[in-house]
């Protein structure tokens, strides 16, 4: 089982967001621990927030009162709802909640059943409840349960390729979030990129698209990314998911820093890449004989192109001294125009005859025109030897803690709007 806690000052927006899953029947109210109650038993947000009232009129100096944790259990677990209760219980009891008044809901709208649990972090005095080893604490209380309730160790599925880890994102298997958050969380800690354009052709190779966005709010310019999730031809298949979901390191700060610290390459790694890309370009006789010879030399290339199908873009994605490069950042002999001109020119399939010979083993087509396939040399994100030995791993890639949960500041913020445009419309 995994804990993931988050700290805010929303308690409100913590049930709003709860609620409305529950509205869609996407989540339903398992359980209720020294809250107030309704005689038919159905209940608001504003209904359920009454309970935390006093606890929080009490409060004089926390600013983060809100407590919301989400328990996951393994996707093998067959978990009844009694056993969710029971295992909340047990979980709040042991990191100090357990007089707390809280709510726990259970999420089936997605193939990992799981629950949150809202509460607060102030008891009835206002005195805030000790969160000192929370992390540490957490894991112990998870490690008892799992063996208490016969659950299984959140240490034995670590292994990525079994669960969301580095394999392109597949939106026909649903949880597309967690496959994107998979890939963007980790990936920019094993390759070297220098432009947005260079990770967006990383990220394409595992069906993802990244764009950068900027709008005027309330007079003030904000920017970010926002990611997709794309179909074999390079099409989006998903709504947007901001950056801001998948922790600071998927944000638009750590891409900028990012490409500004990775564009000091060393001389003779840009030379290596270099090399394979020209003994490519004498030796094969058109873009498909091109790509293929890379890619068996474990580079992949992403190729972009316009409505009149004119090549205005190209990547090399080295993945043996794992940096990416624009064309013409290798130099001017790799500028997108040349290659334009190289794979149009109909008579270098003349030119090239007598030397390519039996050299070359062409792979039939690919269905991509994004990108070349996923290169075997991925698998050693795959290598258990690199994944630590407990569960702290898979926190970080799926559940990274974070101050406040982003999905509920989005809805919050939306409500706001909401509300805002039903008083202009009043008026």
């Amino acid at each position: 089982m995994i804990a993931k806690i988050g700290h805010g000052s929303r308690i409100y927006g913590a049930l709003v967001y709860n609620h409305s899953k529950v509205l869609d029947n996407r989540a339903e109210i398992l359980h209720l621990h020294n809250m107030l109650e309704t005689p038919d038993g159905k209940y608001s947000a504003a209904q359920l927030f009454s309970s935390f009232l006093p606890h929080l009129a009490a409060n004089r100096k926390t600013e983060k009162t809100a407590v919301h944790i989400s328990l996951n259990p393994d996707p093998g677990d067959k978990v009844t709802d009694e056993e969710f209760i029971r295992i909340a219980d047990e979980y709040m009891l042991k990191m100090g909640y357990g007089n707390q008044p809280y709510v726990v809901f259970k999420h089936n709208d997605i193939e990992r059943t799981h629950i949150h649990v809202v509460s607060t972090s102030v008891d009835k005095n206002g005195v805030k409840i000790p969160d000192a080893f929370e992390k540490k604490r957490s894991m112990q209380a998870c490690r008892e349960i799992e063996k208490k309730f016969n659950l299984i160790p959140a240490n034995e599925k670590l292994e990525l390729h079994e669960n969301l880890g580095f394999s392109p994102v597949d939106y026909t298997k649903g949880n597309i979030k967690g496959q994107i958050a998979a890939v963007v969380r980790y990936l920019p800690k094993y390759y070297n990129y220098y432009s947005l354009g260079g990770y967006n052709a990383l990220l394409s190779l595992f069906n993802i698209s990244v764009e950068h966005i900027k709008k005027d709010y309330q007079g003030e310019m904000k920017e970010g990314l926002l990611y997709f999730a794309l179909d074999k031809n390079g099409n989006k298949v998903s709504n947007p998911f901001k950056g801001s979901l998948f922790g600071k390191q998927a944000g638009l700060d750590a891409v900028k820093t990012n490409c500004k610290t990775n564009r000091n390459v060393p001389a003779e790694i840009k030379e290596k890449t270099a090399q394979v890309i020209t003994e490519a370009i004498r030796i094969t006789a058109n873009e498909k004989q091109f790509r293929d010879y890379l890619t068996e030399h474990g580079i992949n290339t992403v190729i972009r192109r316009n409505e009149e199908n004119r090549l205005y873009g190209i990547t090399f994605i080295d993945h043996n001294t794992r940096h990416v490069y624009n064309g013409s950042h290798l130099g001017k002999q790799f500028s997108a125009n040349q290659f334009h001109e190289l794979f149009s020119n109909g008579k270098r399939q003349e030119m090239v005859k007598a030397e390519q010979g039996n050299f070359l083993n062409i792979k039939k087509e690919k269905t991509s025109t994004v990108a070349d396939e996923l290169h075997p040399l991925f698998s050693f994100m795959l290598d258990s030897a690199n994944l630590s030995s407990d569960w702290g791993l898979l926190n970080s890639l799926l559940l990274e803690n974070i101050a406040e949960d982003p999905e509920e500041q989005i809805f919050e913020f939306n409500m706001k709007k909401k509300k805002k445009r039903k008083g202009q419309h009043k008026k």
